[in-house]
C-alpha cells in the first residue's frame, strides 16, 4: 500500500509530537513535582525538555502507529509532598494540561494559517501549513485525553488516586501489570481507536470553541 502526501504529512506530525510534546509533557510532570517540594526529577535530569530525557520507546511507536501513546515515566517521591495524595494528583495533571496548552496555541496557528488559504486558495504552502497545525492540535488533545484514562501507570490514575478510597488504590497496585498489559493489547488491537478518537474530536472541538476569538482576528489581519 502506497502512502499518500497526506499520510506523510501526519507521520511527520507525530514525529513532531514523540519530540516535542511528549518532552514538553513529562518535564510538565517534573515542574510541578520540584514546584511542590520533591526534587527527584531534578536529580534525575528531568528538568529539561529534552526529547532523549523523556521518549519512551514502546509508547513512541504506539504513538506513530496509533496516535496514542506515552512517554518515560517521571518518577515522584509523594513523601516530600506536605499533602502527598494532593500532590501526586497535581502532578499528575501537569502533563495532560500540557498537551491541553500546546494544542490551545496549535488551535490558534491554525486559525490563521487557514484564514490565509482561503484568502490565498492557490498557495499550497497555506494548505499544508493549516494541515499540519491541524493535526498537531488533534494529537496534543488527543494525548491529553488518552493520558487522563485512569488506567495504570497513565496520568488518570494517578489523578483518581486522588478520590478513591484505599482499597481501590490497592487493588491497583496490585493488579497493575495485568491491567497494564490487558490495556495495551487493547489499543493496539486497534479495539480503542473509534472511543478515543471521539473523545479526541470532542475536545479539538472545544478548543475550538474555547478559542473563537482568534476567527475575527485571524479574518480581519489577514483578509
Amino acid at each position: 500500500m502506497s502512502l499518500t502526501q497526506q499520510d506523510v504529512l501526519k507521520y511527520g506530525v507525530k514525529l513532531i509530537v514523540i519530540f516535542m510534546a511528549i518532552p514538553f509533557h513529562e518535564f510538565a510532570h517534573a515542574w510541578a513535582a520540584d514546584k511542590l517540594g520533591d526534587d527527584t526529577p531534578s536529580y534525575q535530569h528531568r528538568l529539561t525538555l529534552n526529547p532523549l530525557a523523556h521518549i519512551d520507546p514502546v509508547g513512541a511507536i504506539c504513538i506513530f502507529f496509533t496516535g496514542f501513546g506515552w512517554g518515560r515515566p517521571v518518577q515522584v517521591n509523594a513523601l516530600n509532598f506536605k499533602k502527598s495524595r494532593k500532590g501526586m494528583a497535581i502532578t499528575a495533571a501537569a502533563g495532560p494540561i500540557a498537551n491541553v496548552i500546546l494544542g490551545i496555541f496549535g488551535m490558534i496557528i491554525y486559525k490563521f494559517m487557514l484564514a490565509a488559504y482561503i484568502s490565498n486558495p492557490d498557495n499550497e504552502g497555506l494548505m499544508w501549513g493549516y494541515l499540519i497545525f491541524q493535526y498537531f492540535t488533534l494529537i496534543n488533545v488527543g494525548l491529553a485525553a488518552f493520558n487522563l484514562i485512569p488506567i495504570p501507570p497513565l496520568d488518570g490514575s494517578k489523578i483518581l488516586s486522588y478520590f478513591t478510597p484505599p482499597k481501590v488504590d490497592k487493588f491497583m497496585a496490585e493488579n497493575q501489570l495485568y491491567i497494564s498489559l490487558g490495556f495495551l493489547l487493547l489499543l493496539i488491537s486497534g479495539a480503542l481507536d473509534k472511543p478515543l478518537g471521539w473523545v479526541q474530536d470532542g475536545m479539538f472541538w472545544l478548543i475550538d470553541k474555547f478559542t473563537f476569538w482568534v476567527d475575527p482576528i485571524a479574518k480581519s489581519l489577514i483578509g
